[in-house]
């Protein structure tokens, strides 16, 4: 799991993991949970992927359009 870098600090995010057609993200409440293709959709797991790598806006997005997606 690579740790999430939160630019801001202010993030609920604490980790990822890429794969070619999931995102798995670790909060840090502990909770895991992985977003797929098939779960969220290819756009927006595409578009997690980009903000998790540039350490800033992966939790606001999943809480506005992929909080319940997950797997």
């Amino acid at each position: 799991m690579e740790l999430y870098k939160d630019i801001n600090g202010d993030s609920g995010v604490l980790g990822y993991e890429i794969g070619d057609d999931y995102i798995m993200v670790q909060f840090k409440t502990g909770a895991i949970y992985t977003y797929t293709y098939l779960s969220a959709g290819a756009e927006k797991v595409e578009t997690m992927k980009v903000l998790a790598k540039s350490g800033n806006g992966l939790n606001s997005f999943i809480n506005r359009y992929a909080k319940k997606l997950y797997a």
